[in-house]
């Protein structure tokens, strides 16, 4: 029970990275705190967990939202007392080169991608500060530290992302805050599946040249970033402090002769 006792809130948990990570939490001891804008898929990941034996709840939020961010915090505070461990995972892609991506577009990459990181963690920091501890996770991309074509919007969003973390490292250090971030490559989540059946007339093929990318030869696993973040979330990382930590397959600094 690596997270026993740990209060852990991860935004985006109704699919994906989100919704594994938060069930092998709950499974590690955490009681977790299920944001998404979706409430359907919310409520599932939290009935999903309670019936396999662990505490979870569900609180709505847009994270691009001021008030709907902060009013997420407060209920989990008054509810639990505590946020443990901030898990910043909500986020969309963005396709396009620079020219081709209309303004409203790139917008909400940035919204999304940025401010959902910036406004959960700036009102869930003043209990971290006050209780001298904290984990923060911030998801990024191994698209942060490589180019990729077509990826101009997501790109700069998780470049910006990373370099948060680095700087949120620095301001938060004597606090005994840590804030770290993970870098996937391409991870075969249902959002990238459906990406791919929408946005190419033949999906294998757009498969088989993902996985090319990829040193691993295969596409990455929700469950291979859920792993990551659980370390990052237990006191295992506890000298970890604004890194970066990839489970890209090799795809940043593997290349195939």
């Amino acid at each position: 029970m690596r997270l026993q006792g740990k209060v852990i809130m991860i935004t985006g948990a109704g699919s994906g990275i989100g919704k594994c990570s938060a069930q092998l939490f709950a499974r590690e001891g955490a009681t977790v705190i299920v944001n998404d804008v979706d409430k359907a898929k919310g409520e599932e990941t939290v009935t999903e967990i309670i019936e396999a034996g662990g505490e979870a709840t569900f609180l709505y939020a847009d994270v691009t939202n001021a008030e709907s961010a902060k009013a997420m915090v407060e209920a989990a505070l008054e509810k639990y007392g505590k946020i443990d461990v901030l898990f910043n995972n909500a986020g969309i892609s963005g396709v396009g080169a620079l020219h081709e991506v209309e303004p409203d577009a790139w917008d909400r990459v940035m919204n999304v991608n940025i401010r959902g990181v910036y406004l959960p963690s700036k009102y869930v920091l003043p209990s971290m500060m006050a209780s001298k501890s904290g984990v923060i996770i911030n998801m990024s991309s191994c698209v942060a530290e490589i180019g990729l074509a077509r990826r101009a919007s997501y790109a700069a969003t998780k470049g910006a992302v990373l370099a948060l973390t680095k700087s949120m490292q620095v301001d938060y250090a004597s606090y005994g805050i840590r804030v770290n971030a993970l870098l996937p490559g391409t991870i075969f989540t249902p959002f990238v599946e459906n990406y791919l059946k929408n946005s190419y007339d033949d999906p294998e093929a757009a498969i088989a040249s993902i996985k090319k990318r990829q040193l691993s030869g295969e596409l990455g696993r929700p469950e291979d970033v859920a792993q990551a973040a659980l370390f990052l979330a237990s006191d295992e990382s506890k000298f970890m402090m604004g890194s970066p930590l990839y489970i890209d397959g090799g795809a940043v600094f593997g290349k195939d002769a």
